[in-house]
């Protein structure tokens, strides 16, 4: 099950969807402060998040792309001045080999029947020594549990199907965080909470947290597993013939 790119748009519009947005971004800036002279793409509906990179004279990125998936829709980004976004088919990525340096992947790997192609285009397009930064929804918080936000569309991930998702993609995690620890209801009190919440739960570990947030970098060679072998062969010697010297002679009856 997909969310339409204009109910995504019209979510990050409500108070509730500003306030995600900011707990969201605070975690994923202080990831990556600087992304000076890297290419940068948002995969999914990324563009409010994408707007601190680009709009930041600071990040001083080479480029900001995002790349929206044909099932949800796109949208024109930034609002002004010449469009950055590309309707996209998750499975084949318009992008080349090992072109970008950052990939932002968020309201994309839930929505996705087969993740894995999704993830293997990923390392494709990742340029050795780049990374990918993934916000998934929480199976066990409450945010998966209700449709009214974007979070509770699609297959919801635990910490353990997502590491392994991951690694059959060739990925291995160097950063785990979790967000979103406040109940998905836009009231008053929850909204003016909201920041208090997200430093208990942060402070407590609390397992309850709305969206995981996970950094990996891609692995440059497949690992092969080593097996020991063993033999029953038996070591026999070899013998290699030798001349006899001329007039000698063996004499069969000795």
């Amino acid at each position: 099950m997909t969310i339409d790119v204009v109910d995504l748009h019209e979510f990050y519009r409500t108070p509730l969807g500003a306030v995600a947005r900011h707990l969201l971004m605070e975690k994923l800036a202080q990831r990556w402060k600087t992304v000076s002279g890297l290419s940068l793409m948002g995969l999914g509906y990324a563009v409010p998040y994408l707007d601190h990179w680009h709009h930041s004279h600071k990040s001083g990125a080479q480029r900001v792309l995002a790349a929206m998936p044909d099932r949800q829709g796109v949208i024109h980004w930034p609002m002004h001045g010449k469009s950055a976004t590309t309707l996209v088919h998750a499975g084949t990525l318009p992008f080349a080999d090992q072109s970008l340096d950052r990939v932002l992947l968020i309201h994309c790997i839930e929505m996705e029947d087969r993740p894995q192609d999704l993830l293997d285009e990923v390392w494709r397009v990742l340029s050795p020594g780049g990374s990918v930064m993934a916000v998934v929804p929480n199976r066990r918080g409450l945010w998966a549990r209700f449709d009214t936000t974007p979070f509770g569309y699609g297959h919801p991930y635990s910490r353990s199907q997502l590491t392994q998702l991951l690694r059959h993609s060739m990925f291995s995690s160097i950063f785990w965080s979790e967000s979103l620890f406040m109940p998905p209801f836009p009231t008053r009190m929850m909204l003016k909470t909201a920041f208090l919440w997200e430093k208990l739960g942060d402070s407590l570990s609390l397992p309850f947290a709305g969206v995981h947030i996970v950094e990996a970098t891609k692995l440059l060679h497949r690992p092969i597993a080593v097996r020991k072998t063993q033999s029953n062969h038996r070591l026999t010697p070899f013998l290699s013939p030798v001349s006899a010297p001329a007039g000698f002679r063996i004499d069969p009856n000795a």
